[in-house]
């Protein structure tokens, strides 16, 4: 839930998060998550940090262009990535009703 990096690269600006264990295991190349209300799509997993990509109009049109490494953010998992994990607990030997996972 922290940014922990920003940079610039190619014509955007390179974010790296830190999501909360609990939030990381729906998080994926190419899927998407929700920060403080915007969706953008992923583009690297590591661990539980991960990168995403913001364009020069969504740096002006939200408040990204502010955002200070350290800062908090609010954090949303794709609905369709919590279905699908959901989906395959019993095929990991867990079921929905399980506390485990």
């Amino acid at each position: 839930m922290y940014s922990r990096a920003s940079c610039a690269e190619a014509r955007s600006r390179r974010l790296t998060i830190e999501a909360p264990a609990a939030l990381a295991r729906y998080l994926a190349p190419k899927g998407s998550v929700a920060i403080d209300g915007v969706s953008l799509t992923i583009n690297s997993v590591e661990g539980a940090s991960f990168g995403v990509n913001i364009i020069p109009h969504t740096l002006r049109a939200t408040t990204f262009g502010q955002l200070a490494v350290g800062a908090r953010v609010n954090l949303e998992a794709d609905q369709v990535a919590r279905y699908i994990y959901r989906l395959m607990l019993p095929y990991a030997g867990f079921y929905p009703d399980d506390k485990t996972p």
